[in-house]
């Protein structure tokens, strides 16, 4: 039995796949399985799988397209690991990003049921001058360290304040994943943040302060589909958000800013202004982000 069970969910992605599952075999931490389940691919991802020959690589193939989250419940059907980490077909791994996490749960108590890491994000362009200069001057430097902890956390992932990148940072106890059953299959965003809050009710969640993922920028989901997206995940967890807005977290506007940017990002500069004007303030370390997406916005609307 291996000590990790690495899952892999990919559809139409054979190009990084080769990059994604070559890192995990890379892993200092040699005592792995690699799971990788094509969610019905068109492309090349057979082929790129056939080439690989090494006994820790198990591939599986869906007969038709099932979503992210059901390829993940696939992979973690097969993982025989004692624990289970995840990733996304198109990000990478640093080469002891395994060694420490391992590490640092095997040094814990057993409360400490999970662990994630930092994360270096890589964009597929460059961005344009317009951009960088509004990044320069809105932006705030400041170092943010990652948080630890356990159901007190809930409240940062549902108020849009803790970005753990679960789908390509996050290792969990195998019996931690069994026991809240794996993946909501009926969310097709917003999969990773519900599995974590799951998971922090099961136990605590440790953090690795390194980037030891790298993150490769694919492309998001229309603003339409997020806001579709958004209203399953907030009514899914309608009575923990009920309680921190009575508590005085403001996790709906926090919503309504993310889906303002959205919005806005697209060129649909009403329907953004809508959203941000009943939104949460934004703090400093967001006005870059924001200006970006105005700029882009206005840009698109232009066009």
């Amino acid at each position: 039995m291996p000590t990790v069970s690495v899952i892999i969910p990919t559809y139409n992605r054979a190009k990084p796949l080769q990059r994604t599952l070559d890192s995990v075999l890379a892993q200092t931490h040699e005592d792995l399985e690699a799971i990788v389940v094509d969610d019905a691919s068109s492309d090349e991802t057979a082929s790129v799988m056939e080439s690989y020959d090494d006994p820790r690589v198990t591939f599986i193939e869906h007969e038709t397209n099932k979503g992210g989250s059901a390829a993940r419940n696939t992979g973690i059907e097969h993982a025989t690991g004692e624990y289970m980490a995840f990733l996304d077909s198109d990000d990478e791994w640093l080469p002891r990003k395994l060694e420490r996490q391992v590490d640092l749960l095997e040094r814990r108590s057993d409360e400490w049921v999970a662990a994630y890491c930092g994360v270096e994000m890589v964009s597929e362009s460059e961005p344009g001058a317009i951009r960088k200069l509004a990044t320069h001057l809105f932006s705030r430097r400041a170092v943010t360290e990652g948080k630890e902890g356990g159901e007190e956390l809930v409240r940062e992932v549902l108020s849009d304040d803790l970005h753990t990148s679960a789908g390509s940072t996050l290792i969990v106890r195998s019996d931690v994943v069994e026991a809240i059953d794996g993946f909501d299959e009926s969310f097709a965003r917003f999969q990773d943040s519900e599995f974590l809050i799951r998971v922090l009710q099961q136990g605590k969640l440790a953090y690795v302060n390194a980037p030891l993922v790298r993150r490769h920028e694919s492309g998001n989901p229309s603003a339409s589909d997020l806001e579709v997206a958004d209203q399953h995940y907030l009514q899914t967890f309608s009575e923990t958000v009920s309680d921190l807005e009575a508590q005085g977290y403001d996790v709906i506007g926090a919503h309504r800013y993310m889906l303002g940017k959205a919005f806005i990002g697209e060129g649909n500069l009403v329907r953004g202004a809508r959203y941000l004007v009943r939104g949460r303030r934004p703090r400093p370390r967001q006005y870059p982000g924001l200006a970006a997406t105005l700029f882009s916005g206005v840009q698109r609307r232009l066009g």
